[in-house]
């Protein structure tokens, strides 16, 4: 089983590719998700984000208040700092575990939806492919008003305030073009689909996984794995 990296900008249709493939069998691990499940109120992380943030940042149920605690951290690049090393080693242990169970489970690859892959650069090295799905600058800004009741001022400054898409297609392997039908999309993601079904890139590790079972190689196996995924030291 290899890693292929998703992500995408603001209302370019990252979503909606990560269900189509979902719809075609692919396990999806999504990164976001893992992130608001982490700082729940009975996790290590939220009591420790209440810890040096304190309860302001908190609902009155008790939940992390998500948008206070992102305009706390966006005009204070100290305390992003610190709430990134109270989360990011949360989400990547939850992730390798999701990881794990999909690779007992026999699958040939895993998508990583990952909305910042590139900007954090975290995974990167980890991925055997990547995709990016892109849509043109005019149909992101007016999908973006239509979604989220935006003014056009304000849709061009958040999308401003991202990587833009045409760099992150520079940077990937695999480009999803969503700017027109979702019929369209999803030719595109059937193909990209059966390109990566038919990839023989999965055989490597399964072979290492038999030579693990047989007694041959066992180490090489175990020091391949745990650099692969940060288990050892993070220098």
């Amino acid at each position: 089983m290899y890693l292929v990296g998703l992500t995408g900008g603001i209302a370019s249709g990252k979503s909606t590719v990560s269900a189509m493939l979902r719809e075609l069998g692919c396990p999806v691990i999504d990164a976001d998700l893992i992130a608001r499940q982490v700082v729940q109120p009975h996790c290590p992380a939220y009591r420790l984000i209440v810890k040096h943030f304190g309860r302001d940042v908190l609902l009155e149920s008790g939940e992390i208040d998500r948008e206070k605690l992102g305009a706390l951290i966006f005009t204070n690049p100290e305390k992003n700092r610190l709430l990134s090393t109270i989360t990011h080693p949360e989400i990547q242990r939850a992730m390798i575990k999701q990881v794990l169970q999909h690779f007992v489970l026999g699958h040939r690859y895993v998508i990583l939806d990952v909305p910042l892959l590139f900007e954090t650069r975290r995974l990167t090295r980890f991925l055997k492919h990547t995709v990016v799905v892109y849509c043109d600058p005019d149909t992101q800004l007016s999908r973006l008003m239509e979604r989220d009741s935006r003014s056009q001022d304000q849709a061009a400054l958040r999308i401003a305030a991202q990587m833009p898409l045409e760099e992150k297609v520079a940077l990937a392997n695999h480009v999803i073009d969503n700017s027109g039908s979702q019929e369209d999309t999803y030719r595109q993601v059937l193909k990209l689909h059966s390109r990566l079904e038919d990839s023989l890139d999965f055989l490597l590790v399964r072979a290492l996984v038999i030579a693990t079972a047989t007694g041959i190689g066992g180490l090489i196996f175990l020091l391949h794995w745990g650099n692969s995924f940060g288990l050892h030291d993070d220098r």
